[in-house]
Formats: structure tokens, sequence, C-alpha cells
């Protein structure tokens, strides 16, 4: 008899701990899924501040490559995107890195129409940046970055991709110009990478479509 009870307690104990272990795996995982998807929306209208949705014809999140390159401060591979309208190549949305920023190493994404010019830039969270100061790169703190906008490799010329201070067209922050200074280098380069690369960047890739149910 008492035997009996140890073995059935024991089945109940096992079929609690199966079913415990399936319902934290089951939601273990739903969490992780949403987390992904809310990552994913929130890198699409990122992405979509820079070139919008209205502006391209495929699906920009399906077009990713993978990108290293000295000239965009990569040391390692990140995420590009390329944009396509009509079938004829529209913009690519570089990742690059500016590693002199008086906080440390700034993240940013970089658009640039096919004709080089500048669609947008936007600097990727978390930074370091002193806030009040440095911080005004980023969009939520100040306007600043929309200045590159339409910007080129010939407007300004060389000379002139640089801050006020040290003789160039862009302005600094008052008490902090090591920061906006790190970043008019960054997009500097990453121009310099686009001019060199895009013929290529293009040719070894084919647009996708759009889903008709993917939100566009």
């Amino acid at each position: 008899m008492l035997f009996q009870s140890i073995s059935k307690n024991s089945v109940i104990l096992a079929v609690f701990a199966i079913v415990t272990s399936g319902l934290v795996a089951f939601t273990s995982s739903s969490t992780e899924t949403l987390r992904a998807e809310a990552k994913q929306r929130a890198l699409e209208k990122a992405l979509n501040q820079i070139v919008h949705a209205d502006q391209y014809s495929n699906d920009l999140l399906a077009n990713r490559i993978s990108i290293s390159d000295p000239l965009l401060g990569l040391n390692k591979p990140k995420d590009g995107y390329l944009a396509w309208k009509d079938g004829q190549p529209y913009a690519a949305i570089l990742p690059a890195i500016a590693p002199e920023g008086y906080g440390g190493a700034i993240e940013m994404i970089i658009g640039i129409h096919y004709d080089g010019t500048l669609a947008g830039v936007r600097i990727v969270p978390p930074h370091s940046e002193t806030p009040g100061l440095g911080d005004k790169v980023d969009i939520k703190k100040s306007p600043w970055v929309l200045g590159f906008n339409g910007r080129s490799l010939g407007n300004p010329k060389d000379k002139g991709w640089k801050v006020k201070k040290d003789g160039g067209d862009f302005d600094q922050f008052t008490g902090a110009t090591i920061t906006p200074r790190a970043v008019v280098k960054g997009i500097h380069r990453a121009l310099q990478y686009f001019e060199q690369n895009k013929t290529s960047l293009f040719s070894n890739a084919i647009p996708i479509p759009r889903s008709t149910d993917n939100g566009h």
C-alpha cells in the first residue's frame, strides 16, 4: 500500500514537472517571439525614417546584406539594407561606427541614395554621449542630424566635411566638439565607401518583392 502511494505520488510529480517545464518553455518561446517581432518593427520604423516606405518598392528588411569595411568603422559584419524603386537601385542604408565620440564609439545607420546624396542619418541607441551636450547627435534630442540630408561627396567638397571649428561646413555643439566631429567624419567615410562599392552592392543582390500582408 505504501509502495503504491509512493509510486502514485512519483507519477503525479513527474507529470507536474513535465507540464511545468512545457509551460516555461512555451512562455519563454512566446516571449522571445514577441521580442523579435518588436525589434523588427522598431528596426523597420527607424529605416523608414530615413527612406520612407513610399519611396521604394521592394521588401527592405528582406533585402538585408552583411557589410564589414574599415571605411565604415566596422571590424565585424553588420546588417545593411538595399532599396529598389520599380526594379532600379534607389538607396542603401549602411551601418557605420564613428569610433572617436566623446563617450566612445557611436553607432549609426546612414541612408544614401544611388546618386550619392544622403537620404538621412540616425544614431543607434544606446550611446554614451553626455546629456545636454554630445547627445544632441540623437534625433530625439536635437534635429542636428537632419542637416546632412541631401549632402554628398561634392556638397560640400572634401575640405567642408568638418565641423565649423575645424574650418568645415557643419555646426558643432556649444561645449561639445568631439562628438559632432566624429559623426561628420563617419558620415563622410560612409559616402566614400558607397561611391566605391555601390555598383557591386546592388549587382550582387536581387530585389525581393513586398508581400501583400507585411503592413506596407
